[in-house]
């Protein structure tokens, strides 16, 4: 049995500790979870609609109290952590609303008296889940495969345990049933040994890299499904006709938000040169104004990264493009966990700000001379989960979006994970898609039912 530490990036100090699950006790947990699915997915619709909608009452009701342990445990200004939990309420909402009718029988016209495709839940779903969004990605895998009839298992980070437990405290208070939802508080190398467990029927992370293709190794390995949604390099597309100073505003945020530490956030600024120059200067003087700071003060934007090694990372790719040629606009300094918001113009594809995913307050700019360099520039990247383009010419540029490697195109609009449409990426951002029907649909048996007289 080893210890799990909860240490707050902030101040450095310890905030609980925690005894990982043994085998044996792992066992007992998936051979209740297991149990739990057979009654479960017999419930009706109606019923798992009353449980989510009181999940989400619970979050909205009780939102104050899991958003402080989020920032405690991984910085997250205080009002961005909120806001989190909020979101979370409105995907319960969204789920049991919507779920009945996204996995309604199919019906499909053939010789036979009667053929359909029925939507059927699986099981036992794991779900590998980061802490940079320590609710909403665990809720966007949660809400639908819950109203589906799966089972939910879910192996955390293991800096925000205390964030964990608060998700099945979540369910519990809403009255699920007991099992429905549960925490494993175990370490990555935990993880084989449970996907191959047979009672665990699918899998689901959202991480890095290489954590993703160990994962689909092993579930590929014992042919489980699995859907990764992994890291991001998105490009933020600046046209010569974009209206300058709403970009500005988009751009800030695409970028910033939760102290930058964000898959989808925008990190490669492509701008036309045109523009170029006005667009920096006043790109620099909003980033100036972002409060850095306690993140339990409600007015700060800019906390801690949520550990000191993932600040002296971004401190090193940083450092690594200056000396190859870019120019440091603004910040670039770090102290323990914290990292300033950060330019860095003059950056080519060659440099780490470029071709590496920057996961902090660090934004990279690389001009062009034409709409097909922005696009080439774009897809020079091995990741392909999204892309913000900003123009006047909505038209103009809806004709390009097919141009784009990627799971998503925004139009004068940040990229943003929403319940209604689908999410998730190509190349190496993973596969498999979240949210919408799309999302439901991934941990099901699309079975087909065909019946004569």
């Amino acid at each position: 049995m080893a210890t799990k530490t909860s240490i707050n990036p902030y101040t450095g100090e310890k905030i609980s500790s925690y005894q990982t699950h043994t085998k044996p006790e792992i066992q007992e947990i998936l051979k209740k979870a297991d149990k739990r699915f057979y009654s479960w997915r017999e419930t009706p619709f109606a019923e798992r609609k009353k449980l989510m909608l009181a999940a989400a009452s619970e979050l909205k009701s009780n939102k104050e109290e899991y958003a402080k342990e989020m920032t405690l445990e991984m910085g997250k200004p205080i009002k961005q952590a909120i806001a989190e939990v909020e979101k979370c309420a409105w995907v319960c909402e969204y789920y049991a609303e919507h779920a009945e009718k996204q996995l309604k029988n199919e019906v499909i016209k053939t010789d036979a008296h009667k053929s359909y495709v029925s939507y059927e839940p699986m099981g036992v779903v794991l779900a590998i889940m980061p802490w940079n969004y320590p609710f909403w990605q665990v809720f966007r895998f949660a809400a639908p495969a819950l109203m589906a009839g799966n089972i939910g298992v879910l192996k955390h980070a293991s800096n925000v345990f205390g964030n964990a437990l608060n998700i099945e405290k979540v369910f519990k208070r809403a009255g699920f049933p007991d099992h429905c939802f549960t925490t494993l508080k175990v370490g990555s190398d935990a993880i084989e040994e449970i996907i191959e467990n047979p009672i665990v029927k699918a899998v689901t992370l959202t991480g890095s890299g290489p954590a993703g293709s160990e994962v689909a190794a092993t579930a590929g390995k014992n042919i489980k499904k699995s859907v990764l949604e992994l890291g991001g390099n998105n490009a933020l597309v600046l046209l010569k006709d974009c209206d300058i100073d709403k970009t500005i505003d988009t751009c800030v945020q695409a970028r910033f938000q939760n102290t930058g530490q964000s898959c989808i956030a925008g990190k490669r600024l492509l701008v036309d040169e045109s523009i170029s120059e006005e667009f920096i200067e006043k790109l620099v003087l909003k980033v100036r104004e972002l409060k850095s700071g306690d993140p339990m003060d409600k007015e700060t934007y800019i906390g801690t990264l949520a550990r000191e090694d993932l600040a002296k990372d971004l401190e090193e790719q940083v450092q690594k493009s200056v000396k190859a040629g870019a120019k440091l606009e603004i910040g670039g300094k770090r102290q323990n966990a914290y990292f300033e918001p950060t330019i860095v113009s003059g950056v080519t594809p060659k440099m780490a700000m470029f071709n590496e995913e920057t996961f902090g307050p660090a934004l990279s700019v690389t001009t062009f001379k034409s709409v097909d360099e922005a696009i080439e520039l774009s897809n020079n990247s091995k990741f392909g989960l999204g892309v913000s383009i900003f123009s006047e010419d909505i038209n103009a540029a809806e004709k390009i979006a097919n141009r784009f490697e990627e799971g998503a195109v925004f139009i004068n609009e940040l990229v943003k994970s929403d319940p209604r449409l689908p999410f998730g990426g190509v190349k190496n951002s993973g596969y498999g898609r979240e949210l919408s029907e799309h999302g439901i649909r991934e941990f099901v048996n699309r079975k087909t039912v065909y019946i004569n007289k």
